[in-house]
C-alpha cells in the first residue's frame, strides 16, 4: 500500500542550502487544519472590527448630525425670539392706530394665543422622538411659537386692514368737513357766536340763533368752508340769498344775507371756491354774513369746525 506523504523544502538562496523533509499525510493533515481554522479565525476577527470600526464612525457621523440638529434648532428658536419681539412692536403699532381710530385694542388674551389654528401631536408621538428626544422637543417648541407667530401675524393683519379702513374713512370725513371761515381778512369781525337763545336786535323778541355772524363789508367775497355739492342756491325766509353745500357725512353749511350768489344748484364746490358776496338781504340789520352747520339735521356751533388759524377778528 502507498503512503501519501507530504515533501517540504527549506532554501536559503543559495542551491547547496536546501533542506529537505518528509512528511506523512497523518502528521500534516491536522497542520492544515488548524491553519485553516486560524485563518477562518482571523478573517472573521478582521471583519468584526472591520463592521466595529463602521458602527462606531456611523454612531459618531450620527451623534454629530444631531448636535448639529441641536444646534440648529436653537438658532431657530433664537430667531423666534426675535420674531417674537417684532411682533410686539407691531401689536403697539397696532394698538396706537386703533385708538386713533378710535377703536379699542385686541384683547391681550386674544392676541397671545392668536386666532386659533390645529393642534400640534405631542413631541412623544413624532418618528424624531424614538432617535433623539431632546431634539424632538426641541423641534415641538419651535414649531409650536411659529405657530403662535403665524396666528398673531393673521390677526394684526386683519386688525390693520380694519383700522387702515376706518382710518380712510376718517381722512375722507375730516377732508370733506368745512374747516376754514368763510370770509376773513382785516375788515371782518364775528359779532355774534352760536346760542340756543339771543336777543334778535331786528324782531326784538329772544330766539334760538343757530349760527354765528361774520360782519364784513358789502361785496366781500364768500367762499365755500368745504367740497362739496351746492344743494340750494336762492332765496329762503329769514336768511335772504343763501346758499347751501352738502359735504357729506351728514353735514351740511349754510351761507345766509348774501348780496349775490355766485354758484347753482348741483354744482359741486372746492373749499376755498368762491360761492357769493357779503350783503344785507332778509331778516339783516347790516351787511354780515350768517353762517351755520348742521350734523344730521341739527344746528351745530360752527366754530368746533373752524380752524383757529382762519378766524375773522373778534368784536371787543
Amino acid at each position: 500500500m502507498i503512503r501519501e506523504r507530504w515533501t517540504v523544502l527549506f532554501l536559503r538562496g543559495e542551491a547547496s542550502a536546501v533542506r529537505q523533509y518528509s512528511l506523512p499525510m497523518r502528521a500534516v493533515r491536522p497542520v492544515l487544519v488548524s491553519v485553516g481554522i486560524l485563518a477562518a479565525a482571523l478573517l472573521t476577527a478582521a471583519a468584526f472590527l472591520f463592521y466595529d470600526s463602521g458602527a462606531r464612525v456611523r454612531a459618531g457621523l450620527l451623534a454629530r448630525e444631531n448636535s448639529l440638529l441641536e444646534q440648529e434648532l436653537e438658532d431657530l428658536r433664537g430667531k423666534v425670539g426675535d420674531f417674537e419681539t417684532q411682533m410686539a412692536d407691531l401689536a403697539e403699532q397696532d394698538l396706537q392706530a386703533r385708538l386713533l381710530a378710535g377703536r379699542a385694542g385686541i384683547d391681550p388674551d386674544v392676541f397671545k394665543m392668536g386666532v386659533g389654528g390645529p393642534g400640534l401631536a405631542h413631541p412623544g408621538e413624532g418618528e424624531l422622538w424614538s432617535l433623539d428626544p431632546a431634539a424632538s422637543e426641541m423641534a415641538y417648541a419651535v414649531r409650536y411659537d411659529l405657530g403662535a407667530l403665524e396666528r398673531q401675524a393673521s390677526l394684526l393683519e386683519k386688525s390693520f386692514d380694519e383700522t387702515e379702513a376706518v382710518m380712510e374713512e376718517r381722512l375722507d370725513r375730516l377732508e370733506a368737513m368745512p374747516s376754514i371761515y368763510p370770509i376773513g381778512g382785516p375788515l371782518s369781525t364775528l359779532s355774534s357766536g352760536f346760542s340756543a337763545s339771543r336777543f334778535h336786535p331786528l324782531h326784538q323778541v329772544y330766539r334760538p340763533h343757530r349760527g354765528i355772524d361774520i360782519s364784513a363789508v358789502y361785496g366781500t367775497p364768500i367762499i365755500a368752508s368745504g367740497p362739496g355739492v351746492v344743494t340750494f342756491a336762492g332765496t329762503m325766509k329769514g336768511y335772504g340769498r343763501m346758499v347751501e353745500i352738502d359735504h357729506g357725512f351728514g353735514v351740511i353749511s349754510r351761507y345766509a344775507h348774501a348780496s349775490k350768489l355766485l354758484v347753482y344748484r348741483g354744482k359741486r364746490v372746492q373749499r376755498k371756491e368762491l360761492i357769493a358776496l357779503v350783503g344785507s338781504s332778509g331778516s339783516s340789520e347790516a351787511p354780515h354774513l350768517h353762517f351755520e352747520i348742521h350734523e344730521n339735521g341739527q344746528a351745530v356751533d360752527p366754530l368746533k369746525y373752524m380752524l383757529p388759524s382762519t378766524a375773522p377778528r373778534l368784536r371787543r
